[in-house]
């Protein structure tokens, strides 16, 4: 009886064996159909630049967050040949600027690759003239259609300024001078209703978007008067990753 008992465990097990191989192949292509299909700009002009206008190239921004907010796993191409590529020239879609905040990575929220996205980083989405020339490169150099300046929900920077046009608050080091070009913001949107955190990181979005749209040097303003460039803002909802571009040019 321990012979029978342990052979038929053998086939059993062996059987077992064979139809978790055989379901391998199958496993392996749900998986592969559970990745979003990742649409990818299209080569670069002659002149090396971003053949995508600025309402295109939102659009892939929108579908590739639609995409995350799924759970859809994005593939892009990471391939040496693709890094070779790029060590001769980036042809970005977009200039993207965003908070300094780990929890808002531009690249994963929206399913872009190497050489897609030109990213400008600094607390509180500011633009100084290191963030504003950089900008400038990015449109006049590079090409991109369209310039995006991102907030996001709870963000430290913003808080800040909060603490010192509400509690008078100072903060060491350079962060006071960091925060201070958005206590204007602030200021503004203290009249605003809902969550006031909230209203001054829109706020404070509104007033970069509006400076990049219309105090800025010709190599910005004259690509957006020939429909060449528009600036969008948006904000970034850390709790759903949802991206809500909210302040559209008219």
């Amino acid at each position: 009886m321990c012979e029978i008992s342990l052979s038929r465990r053998a086939l059993v097990t062996g059987a077992a064996t064979v139809t978790a191989l055989a379901a391998a192949p199958a496993a392996a292509q749900v998986a592969r159909a559970q990745r979003s299909t990742r649409a990818v700009p299209p080569a670069p002009t002659k002149d090396g630049k971003s053949a995508l206008n600025p309402d295109q190239a939102l659009q892939l921004l929108k579908d590739g967050n639609a995409a995350f907010l799924r759970g859809e796993m994005m593939d892009p191409d990471l391939s040496v040949q693709r890094r070779l590529d790029l060590a001769r020239g980036q042809a970005p879609f977009v200039a993207y600027v965003s908070c300094s905040d780990s929890r808002v990575p531009p690249e994963l929220l929206f399913g872009r690759g190497l050489g897609e996205l030109f990213i400008v980083r600094n607390a509180g989405n500011t633009v100084d003239t290191v963030a504003k020339g950089s900008i400038e490169f990015a449109v006049a150099v590079l090409g991109v259609p369209l310039v995006v300046v991102m907030g996001h929900e709870a963000c430290g920077a913003v808080k800040a300024a909060m603490d010192v046009v509400n509690k008078n608050a100072r903060f060491p080091g350079a962060i006071d001078a960091m925060i201070e070009p958005i206590i204007p913001a602030v200021l503004e949107a203290r009249s605003a209703s809902g969550d006031a955190t909230e209203a001054a990181i829109r706020q404070n979005v509104r007033r970069v978007v509006t400076n990049l749209r219309e105090r800025s040097d010709p190599l910005l303003m004259e690509p957006q008067a020939q429909g060449k460039l528009k600036v969008v803002g948006a904000y970034y909802e850390l709790g759903t990753g949802r991206v809500d571009f909210f302040d559209m040019p008219r």
